[in-house]
């Protein structure tokens, strides 16, 4: 028996709600694998299934009521800031933004099983509008599809996960250096893959000066604000002249953009 599940047998309900609330507040905790593992001791008969359940239910509704206010009370610039933490910020604001145009409240649902946008959905509820009604009852189902889901993974292979935690017992500490490195490097990758494609973008990029200069001297330019609708209405300053239209929109729009002409597109 390894030592972390000694440690989730002895104190249980507790371990699964504060791994859990401490994930949906934003730190960088692989709660679902808690669940899992939970799941494989309900199949073993050493926790009760109903209380893991609401244990992580309960968790995952605080932290994201906690995000929903952050949200509400600090309007759009909040997506900024949560969005930094993104590993792809660059599309955090207009893929979630996207997804909530589409779903609305029940986007809430799906969005709990994608990395990143769990984080980022619930202040995006409480900046765009959402009741607190619907966002709770919407938030705490969602927490229990997500919960359930993972403690039934978990409970379907609780015979399999006995041999898997044998196996990590004989490993030992290199087990955890594997689990460490396969992180880091997954997390490495999205780092260069971000560089490369900032390294591509400053080859056709202009400076604030330059772009000024332009414009006093009378170029025959066109300039596109494709900042995002939430950013868009925070801040809805805009250079003279330009057009504002976000990128979800160029299919339906883009023939307002004129061809004959040099195109400059800026987003801050």
């Amino acid at each position: 028996m390894t030592r972390a599940t000694a440690l989730l047998i002895q104190y249980g309900y507790a371990v699964v709600f504060g791994v859990v609330l401490a994930e949906q507040i934003g730190l960088p905790i692989p709660s679902q694998l808690l669940l899992i593992g939970a799941g494989g001791l309900i199949g073993a008969g050493r926790l009760h299934p109903l209380i893991v359940l609401v244990a992580a239910a309960v968790a995952s509704l605080i932290g994201d009521t906690i995000w929903y206010w952050i949200g509400r009370v600090g309007g759009p610039r909040v997506m900024r800031s949560v969005c930094r933490i993104s590993l792809e910020p660059d599309s955090c604001v207009r893929r979630t933004h996207g997804m909530f145009d589409r779903c609305g409240a029940w986007s809430l649902i799906f969005a709990k099983f994608v990395p990143g946008l769990s984080t980022v959905a619930p202040p995006l509820a409480g900046v765009s509008g959402m009741s607190l009604q619907m966002f709770v009852a919407v938030s705490a189902l969602a927490g229990l599809a997500w919960a359930g889901t993972f403690i039934a993974i978990g409970w379907l292979f609780a015979s399999q996960l006995e041999v898997v935690g044998a196996f990590v017992e004989q490993l030992g500490s290199r087990g955890l250096v594997l689990v460490v490195a396969v992180l880091v490097g997954y997390v490495a990758w999205k780092y260069l893959m971000r560089r490369r494609f900032l390294r591509k973008l400053r080859i056709a990029r202009i400076t604030p000066e330059e772009l000024k200069a332009m414009l006093d001297a009378g170029g025959d330019v066109m300039l596109v604000d494709v900042r995002d609708r939430l950013d868009f209405e925070a801040e809805p300053a805009i250079i003279p002249g330009a057009l504002h239209l976000s990128t979800d929109e160029l299919e339906a729009r883009h023939l307002e953009i004129p061809r004959e002409r040099d195109i400059i597109l800026y987003c801050t």
